[in-house]
């Protein structure tokens, strides 16, 4: 027989925003078929109806359109295999659910929930098994004739799994190996309700990934224990020769190692767990997104490719098509992956230090512009490409940044203490005379005329570039004082330093809320 074609599937429900472990699920599923030559499915689980939540299903697409993870077929990419949809499955998946119960692999419950609890009560860790099937109402228990009138008269009812005891059920998984379990211990589990008409995930899921000839099923550890009854579901339909290699992935855990990640985590830490910004149509909260806080998608899918697997290299900046190559399921780590927030946070800086300049600053010049600065994209590339390295968001270079356009309007107290002196304003006074004699104030020329002259008069270094850099900064932050000077120009510059010579005088006093104001 010749070797499947890889073929894997993301499979979310619309129920609510995309957690980022749902979205390193896709990633990985993404990879894995990229390095195989094959095919990733989009399909929407939707068979719980009363879970549905309005606008859940774009965002989702939307989220992947963002992190520029692509699918080959499914819900809004077409494909010859749809619907993709479950909702629109509904009578593909009665075809199946009367094959197993024409070949006695499942029968039709009629119990109550009020009857299910009655036995809950009676019958200590109860499970619906054949043990206690016996004992309820069902096609097992009924004459036929019962169980025709029950449907007849419109009686609501579900269709279960029936599971033999004494089985050994092999699991085979790519990253946890050979998984036994005995059949004992599993539960006749419903794979149909006619209240909706619709299958649970267990049977819409396994009948879907056999008619979409699905090869792997990467999915969270969360849906492990599920693994048992699928497989037992492809033997009792007779397919085992197209049953798929299943992979659980590790789960991602909270910073501090102790249980799954969840929104109050992210709550709680203040960073986000969802891709987008998520508007709640129930509820009306608003959820921190990736994309909104400011995170670069390339920074998103190498912080999570590295959660829970790792080349085996010190190497940790990789675009995506570089993890194509060197991402193997079988290495991914069997225990979860702390969730270490910080990491993302110290990739998004290196993807600032790799983007250029330019970049950066098309997406800066709008921060700019809200601030009524007018001056051109070259400037502000020009001061982007002196603090860029000194961020991990863009929206973090404003308030580093705002000097080189707007003249500061006070002097930070704790500076002026430290850095102005008795002899600063008399000191910056004769500097600006210097200044003013220069012809060339490019900032090669005036680190030499500078320096030669701080020399000549035996004045300290660190004394008139400290006060110098407190009068066009206004406190002791930004790049090397000629790069400001030089950016600012000659007449900015001593325009600046005049002020704060004026409002500071010969000594910080006058100081009033932690600045000293020129208003």
């Amino acid at each position: 027989m010749s070797e499947r074609k890889v073929r894997v599937r993301f499979a979310p429900s619309p129920t609510g925003a995309l957690h980022i472990g749902g979205v390193r699920t896709a990633l990985y599923n993404y990879l894995f078929a990229r390095q195989h030559g094959g095919q990733l499915v989009f399909r929407i689980e939707d068979t719980d109806s009363n879970r549905f939540v309005p606008g859940a299903e774009e965002y989702i697409i939307e989220s992947f359109k963002w992190l520029g993870i692509r699918f080959d077929e499914g819900v809004s990419f077409g494909g010859d295999k749809g619907p993709y949809r479950q909702s629109e499955r509904r009578d593909i998946y009665k075809k199946y659910v009367r094959q197993l119960l024409d070949n006695g692999k499942a029968y039709i419950a009629f119990d109550t929930p009020e009857e299910l609890e009655q036995k809950r009560q009676e019958i200590q860790n109860f499970q619906y098994d054949a043990k206690t099937r016996g004992m309820m109402r069902n096609s097992l228990t009924l004459q036929k004739e019962e169980v025709e009138r029950l449907m007849a008269d419109g009686h609501q009812y579900v269709v279960r799994f029936k599971i033999e005891p004494g089985q050994t059920v092999l699991v085979n998984d790519l990253i946890r190996g050979e998984v036994r379990v005995q059949s004992d211990i599993l539960d006749d589990k419903v794979l149909y309700k006619s209240a909706d008409q619709l299958p649970t995930y267990h049977l819409a899921n396994i009948v879907d990934d056999h008619l979409m000839e699905i090869s792997h099923v990467i999915r969270g550890e969360e849906w492990l224990p599920s693994a048992p009854l699928h497989v037992l579901l492809y033997e009792a339909f007779g397919w085992q020769d197209t049953m798929p290699q299943f992979a659980h992935l590790p789960l991602l855990l909270k910073p501090d190692g102790k249980g799954k990640l969840s929104k109050r985590d992210g709550d709680r830490l203040g960073f986000p767990v969802f891709p987008l910004e998520w508007h709640d149509p129930k509820t009306g909260d608003v959820s921190r997104g990736y994309r909104e806080d400011g995170y670069f998608p390339e920074a998103v899918i190498n912080f999570l490719a590295l959660l829970g697997w790792n080349p085996g290299t010190e190497q940790e900046l990789f675009t995506l098509d570089e993890l194509v190559p060197l991402f193997d399921i079988t290495k991914c780590s069997k225990a979860g992956a702390k969730f270490a927030y910080e990491k993302g946070i110290w990739f998004n800086h290196e993807y600032i230090l790799k983007k250029s300049a330019e970049e950066i600053a098309a997406l800066f010049e709008p921060v700019c512009r809200e601030h009524g600065v007018r001056d051109s994209m070259e400037r502000i590339t020009q001061v982007v490409s002196m603090m860029k390295d000194r961020v991990s968001f863009v929206k973090e270079l404003w308030p580093l940044c705002s000097f080189f356009f707007e003249a500061p309007t006070e002097y930070d107290e704790k500076t002026v203490k430290k850095r102005w002196k008795e002899d600063s304003a008399q000191q910056l006074t004769e500097l600006i005379g210097v200044l003013e004699a220069l012809d060339d104030f490019s900032l090669a020329n005036q680190e030499q005329v500078v320096h030669a002259w701080i020399e000549q008069k035996g004045y300290k270094l660190g004394n008139i570039m400290n006060a110098w850099r407190l009068t066009l900064v206004g406190e002791g932050k930004g790049p090397g004082m000629f790069d400001i000077s030089a950016f600012l120009g000659k007449e900015e510059t001593i325009r600046r330093m005049k002020r704060a010579i004026e409002v500071l005088g010969t000594a910080p006093s006058g100081a009033v809320g932690g600045t000293i104001c020129t208003m």
